[in-house]
């Protein structure tokens, strides 16, 4: 078994993105050029508990490789739980935390022949974020590639702005954002929850993969209907958060 590396990250930059999601930048000491593929995810060893499995937090990048030693996470506050309560009251400028990484292997194929679509709810949207990034650096060939983001109001959208002006840029990408609790009216989304919108855009059951990440139920909701409407389970990738 490989050993397993420990890094001392330390906490450079901190926005609040939401009323309960901060978005949090670090810096690894150690290494001049963090490494890793978009979709990957780091791991905390956090001072909250005895035993060290209860201790370990893992959290996806949010930003894509840029030959740095920096890295971004977005997270959102659990308030009954033990880890981001911590990070909270602890992770301020200057804070250092051990980290481990990256793992995983929820990442894009390395040649992209068909269409894509990034399936997510709350911060599950980090991982795509890293992924679309990725793609508007280096450009390499892919078709359309769908990013469908559910929350509940209009006030919890991840990187709104940010994400809307890279899907005007870049050539075929498509950012959809839907929320459950809008007023269809008065919100300029869709209102309602992602399923609709894939099985929407998907009703031709052309050939795609699909990417899902975020609550565990939307998770089990969509494998299912996605399997309905005749895709594969090799066609599903699937990264759970909670």
């Amino acid at each position: 078994m490989a050993e397993e590396i420990w890094y001392e990250a330390e906490v450079i930059r901190i926005i609040d993105e939401t009323p309960n999601t901060k978005r949090f930048w670090f810096k690894l000491h150690g290494l001049s050029d963090f490494v890793f593929k978009p979709g990957q995810f780091i791991s905390f060893d956090l001072p909250i508990h005895e035993k060290k499995s209860k201790r370990i937090r893992s959290y996806s990048i949010a930003s894509a490789p840029d030959g740095t030693n920096i890295f971004e996470l977005v997270i959102v506050l659990v308030e009954d739980g033990l880890g981001t309560p911590y990070m909270w009251k602890n992770f301020i400028v200057g804070a250092k935390v051990p980290c481990r990484g990256p793992l995983g292997r929820f990442n894009l194929p390395e040649e992209i022949d068909r269409d894509i679509c990034f399936i997510c709810t709350g911060t599950g949207i980090a991982p795509f974020r890293s992924m679309i990034h990725h793609l508007n650096r280096h450009k390499p060939p892919y078709n359309s590639i769908y990013l469908i983001f559910g929350c509940r109001t209009q006030q919890d959208i991840l990187y709104r702005e940010e994400l809307t002006e890279l899907a005007r840029t870049m050539p075929n990408i498509h950012y959809i954002y839907t929320c459950s609790r809008e007023n269809p009216e008065t919100f300029d989304g869709r209102v309602g929850y992602v399923h609709q919108v894939y099985e929407e855009i998907f009703s031709d059951k052309r050939p795609a993969h699909f990417y899902l990440c975020g609550w565990r139920n939307m998770l089990n909701e969509a494998r299912t209907r996605l399997q309905v409407l005749g895709y594969d389970k090799s066609s599903i990738n699937i990264e759970i958060y909670g």
